[in-house]
């Protein structure tokens, strides 16, 4: 029963939107699955780090957006959201131990935090092109979903360079 009633807030919340929001919960749903899928196909730490910063990004400006809307505002807002989130996200990997093991390093830093940082910078420069996108075409979407597909886009194509980076040490 209380799935049925989780599902059911799921679906109904983008229906409570007041306007759209530059960062979307399809959007944030689909790095979700990236992070469960990467996890249950045993891919690498990096890889997987990758798509916890894109889903942590994600969540942070989507919180940001809907505070925003309902024009929630105080001090320190935006700064605190995103520790809120990280923090949500490490804290767990560190009291388990799994950030922080000494042979799981790339380049001298744990693969989990690379990975972390190259999904946050790479979520949010996809945000940022898509938004330049926007504005080259009068505020109009060049394709439907681009959206979600510019962002999850990048993130494969960086999740694919940090595999061939790893695999064949190339660097």
């Amino acid at each position: 029963m209380a799935y049925i009633l989780i599902i059911s807030l799921f679906l109904l919340l983008p229906l409570t939107a007041a306007k759209a929001v530059p960062i979307c919960l399809i959007c944030t749903a689909a790095v979700s699955a990236g992070v469960g899928l990467s996890r249950w196909l045993g891919v690498d730490d990096a890889i997987t780090g990758l798509w916890l910063g894109g889903l942590a990004a994600s969540i942070s400006l989507w919180t940001i957006n809907w505070l925003s809307g309902k024009n929630i505002k105080f001090f320190g807002r935006q700064p605190l959201i995103f520790i809120i989130y990280y923090a949500s996200i490490v804290w767990p990997l560190y009291h388990y131990n799994i950030i922080g093991h000494p042979l799981n390093k790339l380049w001298g830093i744990d693969k989990l935090w690379l990975g972390i940082i190259v999904g946050t910078i790479g979520f949010i420069i996809a945000v940022l092109f898509n938004e330049y996108l926007k504005k080259k075409n009068s505020g109009r979407v060049y394709f439907p979903f681009q959206k979600v597909v510019i962002p999850v886009g990048l993130l494969a194509i960086l999740s694919l360079a940090l595999y061939l980076i790893y695999t064949y040490k190339l660097f």
